[in-house]
């Protein structure tokens, strides 16, 4: 099989598992979200791990921990590029851990953006269905999938997990020429 062709077969293999992820992640997010819209009050708390966690209705025009509440339009364009990033930096990556890491953070910040739009009543003003209260804060899976996804991208940091395919790079500095010529041998001019 030709290099191109190689290369053009494990990008369908990335977005596929991109792809997965996304409907996946999205998926669990929207039902989870639906059943707390369906099941749960903004009165009552439903305690799970008691002085830990409970269940309580709560509709956040913010960000995290209802930061920018009054600016719920900008996170929504701020989400919108994130996503689009997201998408051009799958298709970039030749790593598959980097791919599961964006399709993470993707359906963490498509989820939130998802209800912005789908419960706005203005320019993305949606406010985002959140349930899981932890005492100090309340949120839903897809602020779950986003923490796992930053944490993720943090250890792949950390670890120095390339991003893309470092062999295949061209190297500055007249590195590659060195490099050829390692692979050949010295020239005799």
């Amino acid at each position: 099989m030709s290099l191109q062709g190689n290369s053009a077969r494990r990008l369908r293999m990335r977005v596929a598992v991109f792809a997965c992820v996304t409907v996946v992640a999205l998926g669990i997010d929207q039902v989870t979200k639906a059943l707390a819209l369906a099941k749960l009050s903004t009165l009552d708390s439903v305690p799970v791990i008691p002085g830990i966690l409970s269940l309580r209705l709560l509709r956040n025009p913010g960000a995290s921990l209802g930061l920018a509440s009054g600016y719920t339009w900008v996170i929504s364009l701020v989400a919108i590029v994130a996503c689009l990033a997201m998408i051009v930096m799958v298709i970039r990556t030749s790593s598959m851990v980097w791919t599961l890491l964006l399709a993470l953070a993707f359906s963490g910040a498509m989820g939130n953006l998802i209800d912005r739009v789908v419960y706005a009543q203005g320019f993305l003003d949606g406010k985002v269905v959140d349930f899981l209260d932890y005492g100090w804060s309340v949120g839903n899976v897809a602020d779950i999938i986003l923490m796992v996804a930053g944490v993720g991208i943090v250890l792949a940091l950390f670890k120095g997990i390339p991003f893309g395919d470092e062999a295949a790079a061209p190297h500055e500095d007249g590195q590659e020429a060195a490099v050829a010529e390692q692979a050949v041998g010295p020239s005799d001019s």
